[in-house]
């Protein structure tokens, strides 16, 4: 049966007593006399206490994913800040490296330029950009070339003693023989006993005075120094001490290895010598500053 026939069969008396009954209902449940109030509120407590529980859960999770979404806002904000430093640190260690590196030059610097000052003869500065990249030859390369009035057979030297040769040149550049490549050799002798020989490369690397007399007395840590005899190098240029002197049975000459005086592996600039005076009796100091000084851009 359906609905709106219903409706039809119970009729507008019908529906007065409905209502009328609904009314007396929630009026009596208003007036119930008060223990049966405290009995609907004795029921309705543990449910509310029930009904509570996961609301107070809610709550809770609703604070903490609130609290932890403000948590990650701020530690988002602190981690760019700490990346921010970050950069700024290595900025500034990189600023410091910067500026270390030029006081060593500058110290470097003025070094070789106070050498050069007081060495009597003229000389040209140079830096070095390169080192042979082969195996063939112990050379280095140099800024400066033919346009500064480098030429082949200079000789090049460091505040520490004798470098090497010229052995090639460019408008630009120049290529300098190391005093410890086999086909290098410079007159020399040593200072304190006067006797000659002749100083020159090894293969492995090292250096060794030849054709010393046999009757010469050598002793370890003698100096060895630029004899003057050839138009490259003046007299009294340090070439490196004495650490062992060889003398076979049966030889015309004894030989002696040296220790460099210019460590070559730190070598940053050297001087050339663009005019030498063959006249001048030179005694250079052998006090010199380091060998790995650095110059400038322009010659002196």
């Amino acid at each position: 049966m359906s609905r709106p026939r219903l409706l039809s069969m119970i009729g507008a008396g019908g529906r007065r007593v409905i209502l009328g009954s609904l009314g007396l209902l929630v009026l009596i449940i208003v007036l119930l006399p008060r223990h049966t109030q405290e009995w609907l509120e004795l029921i309705g407590r543990p449910v509310a206490q029930i009904v509570a529980v996961p609301v107070r859960v809610l709550a809770s999770l609703d604070r903490g994913i609130r609290e932890s979404w403000n948590h990650y806002i701020a530690l988002q904000g602190v981690y760019e800040q700490n990346l921010a430093l970050r950069q700024e640190v290595e900025r500034l260690r990189g600023e410091i490296s910067r500026l270390r590196e030029q006081i060593i030059v500058s110290e470097q610097l003025a070094d070789l330029l106070r050498y050069q000052a007081n060495a009597p003869l003229e000389t040209t500065a140079a830096r070095i950009i390169g080192r042979d990249p082969t195996n063939w030859y112990r050379a280095i390369i140099l800024d400066k070339g033919e346009t500064h009035g480098l030429k082949r057979d200079m000789g090049v030297i460091a505040p520490a003693g004798v470098v090497g040769r010229v052995v090639k040149t460019t408008p630009t550049t120049a290529t300098v023989l190391l005093l410890t490549d086999p086909n290098m050799a410079v007159t020399a002798m040593i200072q304190r006993t006067r006797d000659a020989g002749i100083v020159q490369g090894t293969t492995d690397g090292g250096v060794r005075m030849k054709y010393l007399p046999p009757l010469s007395s050598i002793h370890v840590d003698d100096l060895v120094v630029t004899s003057g005899l050839t138009d490259d190098f003046p007299r009294g240029l340090p070439i490196g001490r004495i650490v062992h002197v060889e003398h076979p049975q049966a030889a015309l000459f004894q030989s002696a290895d040296l220790l460099p005086a210019v460590d070559f592996s730190k070598l940053e600039g050297v001087l050339v010598i663009t005019t030498l005076d063959s006249g001048t009796d030179t005694d250079f100091s052998v006090s010199s500053p380091s060998s790995s000084s650095l110059p400038s851009e322009s010659t002196p």
